[in-house]
């Protein structure tokens, strides 16, 4: 491999464990800045950790189930959560008090994400549907549902004017918020997560047949398949590494992987934990990757 991407400069030597949690983890996110992490699992809280220093510095306890997902503002100061108990929760960071419970999925929440400014966060769930709740205003309605989807909504990524959603009807649906315009690309396969190329131009796409997908953004085009691992289950994300040379996941047997982005050979893959890897996520500028799985750990890698 040329250029940037050279298999000494990915992140597979294990800088730290993260343990506390109790149960499957199934979420681990660098925050904007990456200089903490936030995670979640089957034990209803939510942690937050320098993974840097390997140091749990607070946790979050409010949700009724799992939770399955969390997200931090840019700024750092607010997290929103959601999980089994069907609801979106927005939390102060520092203080660990919760804001707002937005209530209004019929079933489990998989997905949250802040949109840039941190005044709205989206969600996407097990009723077929995205909703969008406004942080500023004390309403708990929604300002917008897109319930379009044929089965279960996995995965959610937004843009400047868009919302992007990944579901098992084998979808990827992209909403132009301001013209109200939707787009439909049909992979054929339960989509279980999705995550944009970081020039934007490109949707990574995993797939419940052990395959990840590259999509063209503006044609839909797939431009690439990437394959190895095992994903038929479980929910598992999936990214480009920072400079969009390798596209990385995890397995359903504790395995990372990762693909060269062009030419879809494995060019490094490495035992990372006991169980199913359910989530990674990069750090924003440097070569360091935090992962974490059913077997209750979420472990730093460096380079």
């Amino acid at each position: 491999m040329s250029g940037g991407g050279g298999i000494g400069e990915l992140p597979r030597k294990e800088a730290s464990v993260l343990k506390g949690h109790e149960g499957a983890v199934l979420a681990a996110r660098f925050n904007a800045d990456g200089n903490y992490c936030l995670s979640c699992g089957k034990d209803r809280t939510i942690r937050l950790w320098n993974p840097h220093r390997g140091i749990l510095i607070k946790t979050y306890k409010a949700h009724g189930r799992e939770v399955r997902d969390v997200h931090c503002t840019q700024d750092n100061s607010k997290l929103s959560s959601c999980g089994g108990d069907r609801q979106v929760f927005y939390w102060d960071v520092a203080t660990g008090r919760v804001i707002r419970k937005f209530r209004g999925h019929d079933s489990e929440v998989n997905a949250v994400k802040f949109n840039e400014y941190a005044s709205v966060v989206v969600s996407a769930g097990y009723d077929r549907s995205v909703r969008a709740w406004d942080c500023r205003s004390h309403s708990t309605e929604p300002i917008q549902i897109i319930d379009t989807f044929l089965d279960s909504v996995m995965s959610v990524s937004l843009t400047k004017s868009e919302i992007i959603a990944g579901s098992v009807d084998g979808t990827i649906r992209t909403f132009d918020i301001r013209i109200g315009r939707e787009i439909s690309d049909d992979l054929g396969q339960p989509v279980n997560c999705i995550a944009l190329s970081n020039d934007g131009n490109c949707i990574l796409a995993s797939c419940l047949d052990s395959t990840l997908r590259l999509l063209d953004r503006s044609t839909g085009e797939l431009l690439q398949e990437y394959k190895g691992h095992t994903c038929k289950s479980y929910k598992m994300d999936c990214l480009l590494t920072n400079n969009d040379a390798c596209v990385t996941g995890g397995s359903e047997d504790g395995i990372i992987f990762f693909w060269d982005l062009v030419d879809a050979s494995v060019v490094s893959s490495f035992r990372a934990h006991a169980s199913v890897v359910t989530s990674v996520s990069y750090h924003p500028t440097d070569s360091c990757m935090i992962s974490a799985s059913v077997d209750g750990t979420i472990r730093v890698w460096k380079t």
